[in-house]
């Protein structure tokens, strides 16, 4: 068996040199502190012009990370419903791309479901405006 004794060129730096351990800990425990503070900080979202599309990302994201339940996500999945008043069927929302203000739209809400003596959705309704006013910051 023979051992190939050249220098890899995966393992040197543009000088040439090979970098010491030191400076491959230094350079792993940087980029880790750097994906470290991206994945904590918590991601500022605009809710009022957002399509449907990226509210239905963004909450599904809140499920999937344990922040909100499935119970707790249904005014928000109802905001992002669309129906074409020519067809009557659902308007896709990968292609839709109208920006919606969704504070005002569950305000709306809030206000139609007091109007129809709803006062469980016009809960629901508010407890969404607080996560949205929350998560904008």
């Amino acid at each position: 068996m023979k051992v190939n004794t050249e220098s890899n060129h995966f393992y040197t730096t543009q000088s040439g040199s090979t970098p010491s351990a030191a400076t491959i800990a230094a350079s792993f425990k940087s980029a880790l502190s750097a994906a470290t503070a991206e994945a904590s900080s918590p991601k500022q979202s605009d809710f009022t012009g957002m399509t449907r599309k990226e509210m239905f990302d963004w909450m599904n994201e809140q499920i999937r990370s344990g922040k909100m339940s499935l119970d707790e996500s249904s005014p928000f999945l109802g905001m992002t419903m669309k129906v074409s008043v020519a067809t009557g069927q659902p308007v896709d929302m990968a292609t839709d791309t109208t920006r919606i203000n969704f504070i005002e739209k569950a305000r709306l809400g809030i206000e139609g479901a007091r109007s129809n003596n709803d006062p469980d959705l016009a809960k629901r309704l508010q407890v969404a405006i607080d996560v949205m006013l929350k998560q904008q910051g």
